[in-house]
């Protein structure tokens, strides 16, 4: 439980220095992901899942 918990602050760590560092980025990227169709968007999340599976897997394994 611990580890979610890290893993959600640090998400959480990123994406506020996104948002400091770059606001311009941030709402270019907001709006073309409005734009993107949803199959496209699915299939991204499930790649980053499955990476984000494999670099723990990697590191605590």
């Amino acid at each position: 439980m611990t580890d979610l918990v890290v893993a959600l602050g640090l998400l959480l760590a990123i994406e506020g220095l996104l948002m400091a560092c770059a606001p311009d980025f941030t709402r270019r990227m907001a709006a073309e992901v409005l734009e993107t169709p949803g199959e496209r968007l699915r299939m991204a999340g499930v790649v980053a899942a499955v990476a984000g599976v494999a670099i723990i897997w990697l590191c605590r394994g």
